[in-house]
Formats: C-alpha cells, structure tokens, sequence
C-alpha cells in the first residue's frame, strides 16, 4: 500500500518494543486454536506508526494470508464516519443538533412510545419530545436493533425484516419509513440503547446535503483524506482482497459465514452509515489520524478542532456512564466507566472500566470484531481488524487494551 507501514521504531515513540511482542502473541494464539481467521493491528503514537503485524488468513478455504491491504468490513465502525458526515453539517449550518429529525424524515413526526403488551399486540402513547438529531447521534432516541433480542420493539423489527439485514428492495428512506411505524423504546432522551439511530442519522445527513450517502462520503470525506478504497462495497477488481466473513461454530472455532458472507460484494440496495462501509486497515488508519489531529490530517481539514473535541466529551447526563443511563445489553463498549459522545465511547473513569485506559479514550468497534480507539492523552491511535460475528465472542478487546497500554514505558 506504499504508505502504510511502520514509520518509527517504537522506543522511539515510548513503547518497550519486546512488551510490543506480547500482543501479537496473545492474538496468535487466537488463530492458532482456530477462533479467529486471521487478524490485522496497528498502533500509532504522535501520528507514525509505532508498530503493523498481520496473522493468519483472510480466507480460511483458500489459505490466503491477511495482507496490508486486506479489505475489510467495518460495520458499526462506520457509525464515526457518519457522525463526522452529520457534524460537518452541523459546522456549515445545514442542520442543528436541536433540529427534530422529522424536518429531514416526515414520517418520524408520529412516532409512539412502548408502554407496555406484547410485539403482536403493544400498548403506546404518543411521543412526548420528537426525537433531534442530537438523540440520534447519542442514541437516546428510543430506536433499538431487532439483533437485541431483548425488548418487543426488537421482535417487532425482525418481524418486518430487520435483524442482520433489511427487506429485498428498501432503499435508506424505506428503512426509515418502516422504523418510524415502530415503537419506540422509551421517550427520547430518557435512556441509552444501541439502535439503528445512526442509519436514521446517514438519511438525515442525505436530504441536509442533497447528495447520497455514498456521494458524501466518496467527495467530502475518502477522497479528501486518501481513503482510496473506502466504500460501501469492494468492485469485482478488489474482490480477491476481502477478507471472508466468519461465526463461531459448536466448537468455538470460526466457520463460514454463509449468506452473511457474501455483505459487500455488491452494491447494496441500502446505504447503511450504521454499519455499512468497508475499506482497508489503511484507510481506517488515515480517518483516525484525522480524529487525533482535532479535525486535520495530512493538510486536509475536515472540521474544526473544537467540534471533534465536542463530539469526544461524555454527552450523557450529569456525566453518567452506560451502566447507570443504558441499556446494559448489547453493546460495542463496556459499560462501566464509560460514558458515550457524537458517535463514540468516552472513557471516563478507568477504575470503573476495570482496565488500563486514558480519560477522554475513545473509539467504537464492529460486528465483525473489529475494534479501533484513539487515545488523546497519550497520542495514541489504535485499530484492530478480524472478520468474526458476532462481536464479544471472545474477550479481544479488553486483552487488546491492556496489552497496548502495558507497552507503553516512557
């Protein structure tokens, strides 16, 4: 990829470069016993990288290695991206973060609450606060994921289509029609719920820029910031590179996904900015130097340094974390010590997480295992890529936080 690769040793960036080895021991052996394909991870300090290794396959039948240029797919790591998409609305006075949604989707105009019942037969109320587009960044709009499994609101979604995949031929404002005829969980702005909110949110920034997600994305944010290979999905040219999609099977080794395998390899009727993007580790990598660098990277400024601080503070109420105002079920974060901003985890108190972290660490992961945070205080960035689903099936990532911060030694 030419310009991806290890640009310091990592003594010189403060990291113990044999304490570096221990973390791609550890994520070895994940491979090695099977649970995992094949894996990609860099760390970065000060904005070079301190340290790229790649394992395994991404293609457990054909035996082809992960490469620097394994695409992968992103998932909920896409939800930053639209985020970024929303808030660069926000700076050029397209949208407020006060503006209810419904001002860019009619139909959440008429939303109602879950109240009680069952999926076949709930009891509502009307909504009492429309839901802004401050709700939907934060997801405290009320609208869940019918993967949850928790809730009638979540049985009513998969009722009508929506679990790992939507009905054949709904565009993204389909999907938001049929999502505002859903009840809504709890009144907006009274509680935390991971949520297709940031789908709701990729429709929002469409109609405030007049242009598709797709068209956003491709002119205001890859092109800008040398995302050659960022999209919504890989052209028949690339396809070789994508790294296959894996479920933990019976015995906790990773199996072929099936048809959950074949998500990018082709346009998909659906532009989901809640998890829909795929790219290379190297165009994510550039994305999070932007985000270290408060809006600015490589001479492109994408927004303004106080708006990415902004959207990096605990947006929570009176500074709770997820365990106190979330929902504690399905999550990409933990939810202790953590608090959520305009699209990412915030850690707040790391006593709380139970874990090695910064205050002001933030980041988010994806349904394939995919993780990536960025780390202010020690100048950190850090981005880890796999294809397993779902996420949460082995402890990756509380192992990954410790191993990176455990080589820090300056």
């Amino acid at each position: 990829m030419g310009d991806f690769g290890v640009e310091a040793e990592a003594g010189e960036l403060g990291f113990d470069a044999r304490r570096l080895e221990r973390v791609d021991r550890r994520l070895r052996a994940y491979v090695d016993d099977g649970r995992l394909p094949g894996w990609l991870l860099s760390i970065s300090r000060a904005g070079r990288v301190a340290h790229l290794s790649t394992y395994g396959s991404r293609d457990l039948e054909s035996g082809a290695p992960v490469t620097d240029d394994t695409v992968w797919r992103w998932y909920s790591m896409s939800k930053p991206v639209t985020s970024v998409a929303a808030m660069m609305l926000y700076e050029e006075g397209a949208l407020q973060l006060t503006d209810p949604v419904s001002d860019f989707i009619p139909p959440f105009a008429d939303l109602r609450v879950y109240t009680g019942g069952s999926d076949l037969r709930p009891s509502t109320v009307p909504v009492a606060e429309p839901p802004t587009v401050w709700h939907l960044l934060t997801h405290t709009a009320g609208l869940t994921y019918g993967f949850m499994r928790a809730h009638p609101a979540d049985a009513i979604h998969r009722a009508r289509g929506f679990e790992w995949s939507r009905p054949a031929g709904f565009d993204l404002a389909d999907c938001c029609e049929a999502w505002s005829g859903i009840p809504l969980l709890f009144q907006p702005g009274t509680g935390w719920n991971y949520s297709v909110a940031t789908d709701v949110l990729g429709r929002v920034v469409e109609v405030a820029s007049g242009v598709s997600l797709e068209e956003f994305f491709r002119t205001r944010i890859f092109e800008p910031l040398g995302m050659t290979e960022a999209a919504f999905h890989v052209p028949a040219e690339r396809r070789d590179r994508l790294a296959s999609l894996y479920l933990p099977g019976p015995d906790g080794t990773a199996v072929p996904g099936g048809e959950l395998g074949k998500v990018g390899s082709r346009p998909p009727r659906t532009l989901s900015g809640g998890g829909g993007l795929l790219g290379t580790a190297r165009d994510y990598h550039r994305f999070t130097q932007m985000l270290l660098g408060r809006g600015t990277y490589d001479g492109v400024r994408l927004m303004g340094s106080r708006t990415v601080d902004y959207m990096t503070r605990n947006h929570l109420p009176h500074g709770a974390d997820l365990a106190a105002f979330g929902r504690p079920l399905f999550s990409e974060t933990p939810f202790d010590g953590t608090g959520f901003g305009l699209g990412f985890f915030v850690v707040g108190d790391p006593v709380a997480l139970r874990g090695i972290a910064s205050v002001g660490e933030y980041g988010w992961g994806g349904a394939a295992s995919t993780l990536f945070w960025v780390d202010p205080a020690e100048e950190i960035t850090v981005s880890f890529f796999t294809q397993l689903l779902p996420s949460g099936t082995h402890p990756l990532r509380a192992q990954l936080r410790a191993l990176v911060h455990q080589a820090l030694v300056d």
